[in-house]
């Protein structure tokens, strides 16, 4: 990993400053290795998950990692510009200018999940090859077939040192995040993220950390509820709720709690109407995942919870072997219960009630920021309020999810679910070098402004105009 990172550092200073068109082509290639070999990625995915629903695969990690990268390309030509910043008066009268020069950083590191392990390599490459950058991925061990396919293809389109995949356990990661980058992006979970900020801290290497947390969904008391439940269960199943944005619990009005809970069942049930044998259906990454998915419910169960289990066709998931957990809805629940205090990711759903707006906004400020939160409802001042006292890395309204698809919109969390943020202009500034350039003018600004010896009347005049 050091030799790939010397030789890489090596490359990256002998091609300052890196040009417009070379940016453009190692983003088309990525783009390349991506869509040409979809069939074989989607195939990688279901391998590693025991089962992933292709078509999720296509949108959600095909298309969700070409499309930021299209962008990026759009969009670099107005990224890089030059960006002219006023000086102070007299100086730009007198010829002084002064701008900002984005520039690369150098080789990035890429710590990258398991979740979406496609599109949460590609996405931020996108703006890492925009920025002028080149990259070291360091991909997760529990999807070792994407892994390795990613190992396999990269050579066909990018130098060694341009592009570089590395596979392997907790020990090649550790190893990974101490390596001296010019930036390091992990994410993952919020314990994981402690532990990278600690090693790349004796490098000195600036982080950007996307991590999770336990993302809200507030629903106001105008909300729509077929509308509302309906797109929460949608964005709670996707992936089987193995999102770092998925809605992790309900917060809804006392008096709605019945229809919510029936709103998501018949909702979930008219999405899966089956859910063992369905291919639209994705399983529980591994079994350890899946054990602590059971075992919080059964946490839940004996502190005295109410659990519904989304089954329609009345299927034997006991006797199967196949990691596909459908939909459970949990009411009556306490802040004891596990399922209340650690993010979920997966296909549980809490439930709590409030009386007034204010309760539902204090429940969510009693817990560590979350990387999303959401309210449901027509009520502008509601709505206003919700997002004034909150603070949360992104918000979407009358849905869940979608902000992070939003490519001109910074994605990120704070505190607990993260630090930093990228996607499209954001990603390009994150991954660059605001070089500040100033130009002085011939005139002696020094002497005009008093500040060369003997210091006399002109230092005084200066100091007061400072002090205006």
């Amino acid at each position: 990993m050091q030799d790939i990172l010397a030789e890489q550092r090596a490359a990256f200073m002998a091609e300052l400053p890196v040009p417009i068109a070379v940016r453009k082509d190692r983003l088309n290639r990525a783009a390349s290795m991506i869509a040409d070999n979809a069939d074989r990625f989607c195939d990688a995915l279901s391998e590693d998950f025991g089962h992933r629903s292709r078509e999720q695969s296509m949108v959600t990690d095909i298309g969700g990692s070409v499309a930021p990268i299209r962008h990026a390309i759009k969009s670099l030509d107005k990224w890089a510009r030059r960006d002219p910043r006023a000086v102070q008066f007299p100086l730009g009268l007198l010829g002084a200018r002064a701008w900002v020069e984005y520039q690369p950083k150098g080789v990035i590191g890429v710590i990258a999940p398991w979740n979406f392990p496609v599109q949460l390599v590609m996405g931020p490459l996108a703006g890492i090859f925009a920025a002028g950058n080149r990259a070291m991925v360091k991909t997760s061990e529990f999807t070792p077939a994407t892994a390795a396919l990613f190992e396999e293809l990269c050579p066909k389109y990018f130098a060694l040192e341009e592009l570089a995949f590395l596979s392997g356990g907790p020990e090649i990661g550790k190893a990974f995040a101490s390596l001296p980058f010019d930036h390091l992006l992990f994410t993952g979970a919020t314990s994981i993220g402690k532990h990278i900020l600690h090693a790349a801290a004796d490098n000195l290497v600036p982080v950007t950390l996307e991590l999770g947390g336990k993302s809200p969904v507030i629903v106001g008391k105008s909300a729509d509820i077929k509308q509302t439940t309906e797109r929460v269960a949608l964005g709670k199943m996707l992936n089987a709720g193995q999102i770092c944005l998925a809605p992790d619990y309900m917060i809804v009005p006392g008096d709605q709690e019945r229809a919510v809970v029936e709103g998501l069942k018949t909702a979930a049930s008219a999405m899966y109407p089956t859910v063992l044998a369905n291919p639209d259906y994705t399983a529980i990454v591994n079994d350890r995942h899946f054990q602590r998915l059971t075992d919080w419910l059964d946490d839940a169960r004996q502190k005295g919870a109410t659990i519904q289990t989304v089954n329609p066709a009345n299927e034997d998931f006991g006797a199967s072997n196949a990691r596909k957990m459908p939909l459970h809805i949990v009411t009556d629940v306490t802040d004891d219960m596990t399922i209340m205090q650690e993010e979920i990711f997966g296909p549980i759903l809490p439930i709590r009630r409030y009386d007034a707006i204010d309760d539902a906004i204090a429940q969510v400020n009693a817990k560590d920021r979350p990387l999303g939160l959401y309210y449901f409802g027509t009520d502008l001042a509601e709505r206003t309020r919700v997002t004034d006292r909150t603070i949360s890395g992104g918000v979407t309204i009358n849905d869940v999810v979608f902000h992070v698809s939003m490519e001109e919109l910074p994605f990120g969390g704070v505190g607990p679910s993260g630090m930093g943020s990228y996607h499209g202009p954001d990603g390009f500034k994150t991954f660059s070098h605001a070089k500040a350039v100033y130009q002085q003018p011939k005139i002696d600004v020094a002497k005009l402004a008093g500040i060369k010896p003997p210091y006399g009347k002109a230092t005084l005049a200066s100091v007061k105009r400072q002090m205006k």
